[in-house]
């Protein structure tokens, strides 16, 4: 394989390396995606992004996400922000849809390197989790350390949220790993731990399934705002403060959530074959 181009970039230091694959397609095993995600050896990213060509004409591009572990993943918040930035600078447009396996989710530009998607509706069922039985996903047993009691939400990603009273206290890189591997979570889980500030405010920390703890996670802030809404802590527009900056969500009356954040872009370079084992 000759070598890639690519951008490297970033959503509140939720980092990504994208590549473009609507010229020529990029096919990666998951050894390669570790080696490029690598912050030793390789580039280092929390997560490796393809644009591809939409498969559906009503979208713009096609996004395909992979952890750090080499896993393929359904859905990323920030990395939709920054690929719905991409495609709106080469239409020349303040809008752009972005295609993923979870579905189509629209962008919009709201600022000066600001930019808010519409996510989709907040899942809610325990089969839609998923679950490996059944459970009131508003809140369920679920002992790792301090955290015990889980509210489980799908935003295109599953998410078991937990409500601490000190968020910065939770050492999420040790209980972390032991919820997103727990037998009630057939497809793992991402796991955030959730200190409520205001009834428009929360803080959140987060483990993200096959990548670990990150500096911010959209669908995470999101499944976080739906749990402490439901939980009756906090309005449906919510401020949460995250490692790497802040996002705004809102969990709208008709069931979707819209996401609101910062997009930049850091770098662009060459991919060596050596590095993608050529």
């Amino acid at each position: 394989m000759s070598g890639l181009s690519f951008l490297k970039m970033h959503g509140l230091g939720n980092d990504f390396v994208v590549l473009d694959g609507r010229t020529a397609p990029i096919a990666l095993t998951a050894a390669q995606v570790r080696a490029i995600a690598d912050r030793h050896t390789g580039v280092g990213c929390d997560q490796l992004v393809v644009v591809g060509a939409p498969r559906n004409g009503e979208a713009d591009a096609f996004m395909q996400i992979f952890n750090a572990d080499g896993g393929e993943i359904e859905a990323c918040g920030n990395a939709t922000r920054c690929v719905a930035a991409i495609a709106m600078a080469e239409k020349g447009t303040r809008s752009a849809v972005i295609e993923t396996v979870a579905g189509l989710l629209a962008a919009d530009a709201v600022g000066d390197g600001i930019v808010a998607v519409d996510m989709g509706p907040a899942r809610l069922e325990w089969q839609q989790i998923p679950l490996a039985e059944a459970r009131d996903t508003l809140r369920f047993a679920v002992e790792a350390g301090p955290l015990h009691e889980a509210t489980a939400v799908n935003m295109g990603n599953p998410h078991a949220v937990f409500f601490v009273d000190d968020a910065e206290a939770v050492a999420m890189e040790t209980w972390g790993p032991v919820v997103e591997h727990h037998p009630l979570f057939p497809e793992r889980t991402n796991v955030e731990a959730v200190e409520v500030i205001a009834p428009d405010r929360i803080r959140m920390r987060v483990w993200e399934r096959g990548t670990g703890v990150t500096r911010a996670c959209g669908t995470g802030a999101c499944a976080s705002v739906v749990a402490a809404h439901r939980r009756g802590f906090t309005g449906r527009k919510v401020h949460v403060v995250l490692d790497g900056g802040t996002l705004f969500i809102e969990w709208r009356d008709d069931g979707r959530v819209r996401m609101t954040g910062p997009v930049t872009t850091s770098f662009k370079g060459m991919l060596e074959p050596a590095l993608l084992g050529g």
